[in-house]
């Protein structure tokens, strides 16, 4: 009886010992079911930190490459304002070099007016008082041919006449040289802007409208009249 029951304990032993070991088994199988989980969760985290770092990397590359664009961009808007800066300062030269240019070519053309102004003037004025000096002086070469006329035909060769005469020629040679011409009056047709008409006359050896007689001799100096021809004309 005694030994029934120690036999009895025994294989109760031996199956709490088998139980033991199962529990002791499922416990080992849970913990290397935990330390697997905890693994791959911690190769999990270790994945998703990787990938948060390769994202925020690519983050911070996208990042770097955007502010290089704008970096660049920047830099070209500045080349491009430096240079609408330098062509606008270069047009306003060019328009200011321009206007001066202009200014200049106004002044000396406004000059050149003024000279050729002036040098008009100075003729009008020198050609007024040269033709005032001439109507004197005509009375006198009027004098010398009336007394050249009235001299008596036996006195005509007489030293006193020659040097007259002489005289004369040289005073009208030098009235020409200076451009005091007479006006060409007899038998040339009336032209009222030579000739002074101061009667009519009959003639068989001119025709009509033109000088039959010179009365007095009308002179021209250049261009200009000095005086004009005092004659009678045929009706």
């Amino acid at each position: 009886m005694a030994e029934k029951d120690l036999n009895e304990e025994t294989v109760i032993q031996e199956d709490e010992a088998v139980v033991t070991e199962e529990e002791s088994g499922k416990d080992n199988d849970n913990k290397s079911s935990d330390n697997t989980e905890a693994a791959g969760e911690t190769q999990q985290n270790e994945e998703n930190v990787n990938a948060d770092a390769d994202a925020e990397e690519t983050t911070k590359e996208g990042e770097t490459e955007a502010e290089t664009e704008e970096s660049d961009e920047a830099a070209e808007g500045k080349e491009k304002k430096k240079l609408f800066k330098k062509k606008e300062k270069k047009d306003k030269k060019d328009e200011k070099i321009e206007a001066l240019t202009d200014q200049v070519k106004r002044q000396m053309a406004e000059f050149d007016n003024f000279r050729k102004r002036t040098e008009k003037e100075k003729s009008s004025m020198y050609e007024m008082g040269a033709k005032s000096v001439i109507e004197k002086i005509l009375p006198v070469i009027d004098n010398f041919e009336r007394g050249l006329d009235t001299v008596p035909a036996d006195e005509a060769d007489s030293p006193f006449t020659e040097g007259m005469r002489m005289i004369y020629k040289q005073l009208m040679t030098e009235l020409d040289n200076i451009g005091v011409k007479p006006i060409e009056a007899l038998g040339a047709e009336f032209n009222p802007d030579f000739h002074n008409a101061v009667m009519q006359v009959e003639s068989e050896e001119y025709e009509s409208g033109h000088v039959a007689q010179e009365m007095q001799k009308g002179y021209m100096y250049r261009d200009s009249v000095v005086r004009h021809s005092m004659v009678a004309v045929v009706p």
